[in-house]
């Protein structure tokens, strides 16, 4: 019995640590260029997190044998394994069960019946995994019954003013803006996210309406099927920090 103890605690906690080395490399890896999103995530992430959740699972065998079978063995390793386990593998867990509550889209826009057009960025994310084209009501209908709160954003200033400040929160908010087009009313960004390195791009429009202005805004992924309600936060962001 204290030699099953002492060996579950050891393979968990080496598990434990293998899942962190796995979670590690998987975004280092893409952004190094040595294995694309698939492999990094599908693979790699995937398998981190298994690697975490056995190793949870061990340590926990481990502690418990300790604790209720009269068996006294140095828990150290254990316990360390069990909190990265919990750590690590429960983060990535969380953001799964995120994945699967949301629609797999990636293209949201506050106007899904003619959402804003790409054309500075346009070649950019014609060659990218997840394209250029909107693809209409194959992912409005998601977006709705997901999204709903995702709409026009009114405004009773003239389309130049609200043009600057729009402009002006996208910078602030560290964007790297590929156009601002005053005269169409256009703004197009990319956003890089801070760990794989993903890039998302946005295009803002803005019109005349009703003696005041109207913006629409379009927020879309480059790669990967589902973006984890990444889109519809930034929009949601962005309109907020305009109109304080």
């Amino acid at each position: 019995m204290t030699r099953f103890a002492i060996f579950s605690g050891t393979l968990g906690f080496w598990l434990s640590l293998l899942g962190v080395v796995g979670i590690v490399l998987s975004p280092l890896g893409y952004r190094l260029g040595l294995w694309d999103v698939a492999f990094a995530l599908r693979k790699l992430l995937a398998g981190a997190t298994i690697s975490g959740i056995i190793g949870f699972a061990f340590c926990l065998l481990a502690i418990v044998i300790a604790k209720f079978g009269g068996v006294r063995i140095d828990l150290s390793r254990a316990m360390i394994g069990l909190v990265i386990g919990a750590i690590f593998a429960g983060y990535v867990l969380l953001q799964l069960k995120t994945v699967t509550s949301l629609p797999m889209i990636h293209d949201i826009t506050t106007d899904t019946t003619n959402p804003p057009q790409f054309v500075a960025l346009a070649d950019a994310r014609k060659v990218s995994p997840n394209g250029l084209d909107y693809k209409g009501v194959e992912i409005a209908e998601q977006q709705k019954k997901a999204y709903a709160d995702i709409a026009t954003m009114r405004s009773n200033l003239p389309p130049a003013q609200l043009f600057a400040k729009a402009e002006g929160v996208a910078r602030e908010l560290g964007w790297e803006i590929a156009a601002a087009d005053l005269k169409e009313g256009r703004i197009e960004a990319t956003q890089t996210t801070l760990l794989y390195g993903f890039k998302d791009d946005v295009v803002i429009r803005i019109t005349a309406k009703d003696g005041g202005s109207q913006l629409d805004m379009r927020s879309m992924s480059r790669v990967g099927q589902s973006d984890v309600g990444v889109n519809a936060k930034r929009i949601r962001g962005f309109i907020a920090k305009l109109g304080s």
